[in-house]
């Protein structure tokens, strides 16, 4: 049972993947939003306590409302709904089930130096077909961010992480750190909601684009 349920957010893009596939394909954009960590794997904690996985579903969920309250919404599908457990592999391949446009991967940093903070963004240093427009998008994600958030950036970097390297053939992929949960200013930042609504603003300003 507990497998069973580890999966269901899975299982559930698998079923929406299959309505997809039998239709035309959409005009708009097709986003799949990596929610990172979720069930036991909480991610980094902040120094007030907040999951990492509990914050990047917050803006993950904020970007879906925003989004259906656009004139043309994009076609925007989530790794996870809820708070489960979705196996890396499982993440990936969503990118090439669901023909995807963008991938990107939300997360938020930790570090032993509290006073560690801003805003980095990495694209896969596996070079393809879609690394220069990987590089564009994250200028993008990254511009949009310190703009609307005031964050210093950290940069533009590359990296070796799974749900880029495999998802890097396919289409544009980014793995975006939001903020430092382990900074005490950054961390109850993004603990507010009105604060979660504009980074979900920024960041679909940035795909929509």
């Amino acid at each position: 049972m507990k497998k069973v349920l580890k999966n269901v957010s899975f299982v559930i893009l698998v079923l929406k993947m299959c309505i997809v596939l039998g239709q035309e394909k959409s005009t708009q954009k097709r986003i799949i939003i990596d929610v990172g960590h979720g069930g036991k794997d909480t991610g980094a904690i902040g120094i007030n306590k907040i999951q990492e996985k509990d914050v990047v579903l917050d803006i993950a969920n904020a970007i879906l409302k925003l989004n259906d309250e656009l004139d043309k919404p994009l076609d925007i599908y989530l790794t996870r709904y809820t708070d489960t457990l979705i196996s890396l592999s499982d993440r990936t391949k969503l990118a090439k089930a669901l023909k995807a446009d963008l991938f990107f991967s939300l997360h938020c940093n930790h570090s032993d130096n509290p006073d560690a903070r801003g805003i980095e963004v990495y694209v896969s240093q596996k070079q393809a077909n879609n690394s220069k427009e990987s590089i564009y998008i994250g200028y993008q994600f990254e511009k949009a961010l310190c703009k609307a958030i005031g964050y210093e950036s950290r940069g533009v970097k590359f990296a070796n992480f799974q749900v880029l390297r495999e998802t890097i053939d396919y289409c544009p992929s980014v793995l975006l750190e939001l903020s430092f949960l382990s900074n005490g200013d950054e961390s109850s930042y993004i603990s507010a909601s009105k604060n979660i609504k504009l980074i979900a603003f920024a960041i679909l300003l940035s795909i929509k684009n």
